[in-house]
């Protein structure tokens, strides 16, 4: 006869039960087996790796190295080439600014905004 899936998993639960219960037994012994071993040695945290040390600033972390950031170009304040008179100006470069768009759409040329 084929058990059923009930049984199966009723089987299952006691068998996890039974297997945490061993591991619970095993780790009793590890640990009472390392505490034997740091009593015997007089081992300290600090023997053990277990206490925190502050690392000066300028040490190198432990922590696997991040890819560098690739240098952008160099950043220089670009001068207006140009402007409406009004104290809005625009490089020429990028996006054309709202307010260079509308006096174009009203009919003037680019170059009437040139700085000179």
């Amino acid at each position: 006869m084929t058990k059923s899936y009930a049984q199966i998993v009723k089987q299952i639960k006691a068998l996890e039960a039974e297997a945490e219960k061993a591991r619970r037994t095993e780790i009793d012994g590890v640990i009472t087996r390392i505490r034997e071993a740091i009593q015997f040695y007089n081992l300290t945290a600090a023997d053990l790796g277990l206490t925190v040390k502050a690392k000066p600033e300028s040490a190198k972390s432990d922590a696997p190295a991040k890819r560098k950031k690739r240098k952008s170009a160099a950043k220089t304040t670009a001068v207006a080439k140009y402007s409406d008179g009004q104290g809005n100006t625009w490089v020429g470069r990028g996006k054309r600014p709202q307010w260079l768009r509308d006096g174009l759409a009203a009919g003037k040329q680019l170059s009437d905004f040139l700085i000179k």
